[in-house]
């Protein structure tokens, strides 16, 4: 594998070929749907900064027919809130192995490893990333992630990463443009 970034049209058939097999999307949160900054108030309270447009691509990506996942090491009260308005029912928090937590989400979509992709930005994410059949890394991931990524955002974490992922699978699987028109007015 070797992270890269193509444009949906110019993907290989290797490539185009794993995209759509995507039933499940399953994504990290801090430096895939955050920046991976870490915010605490005097308190001790964790404060998270998510793009609105990711969470969009999140709810696009599930009306097209793609579940959607978080998988997480941290706990977090934020997370929870903004997976909860995103209508996300698979949200795994605290989960310093990630692979239990994957196995656990495949078993309950009753889908296969090769028809999720794993969106992930640090070594923690490689065990899922490696038994995924998509592998996904945001622009800015550590080298070693973005080494064994099947392909990489153009976008950083937290800044319309999961954006792009959403809007790569749409058009590859040939939903976008349905999901589009949704939004635009009949002319008359």
């Amino acid at each position: 594998m070797s992270a890269r970034f193509i444009a949906a049209d110019d993907l290989p058939a290797d490539l185009r070929e794993r995209v759509n097999a995507i039933r499940l999307v399953i994504f990290d949160v801090d430096g895939v749907l955050t920046d991976g900054s870490l915010f605490f108030g005097h308190d001790g309270r964790e404060y998270k900064v998510f793009h609105s447009r990711d969470g969009h691509g999140l709810k696009m990506l599930r009306n097209s027919g793609v579940e959607v996942a978080v998988i997480t090491a941290r706990s977090s009260q934020a997370v929870a809130h903004r997976m909860a308005n995103l209508g996300l029912v698979h949200v795994y928090q605290g989960q310093q192995e990630k692979l239990p937590a994957f196995h656990h989400v495949l078993a309950a979509t009753g889908l296969n490893a090769s028809q999720a992709a794993y969106m992930g930005d640090d070594v923690v994410d490689l065990p899922v990333m490696l038994r995924a059949g998509l592998a996904i890394a945001p622009a800015d991931a550590h080298p070693e992630v973005l080494a064994r990524a099947h392909w990489c955002t153009q976008l950083p974490g937290g800044r319309g990463a999961a954006r792009d992922v959403a809007e790569l699978i749409m058009k590859t699987q040939g939903t976008y443009e349905r999901i589009l028109r949704s939004y635009l007015p009949e002319v008359q």
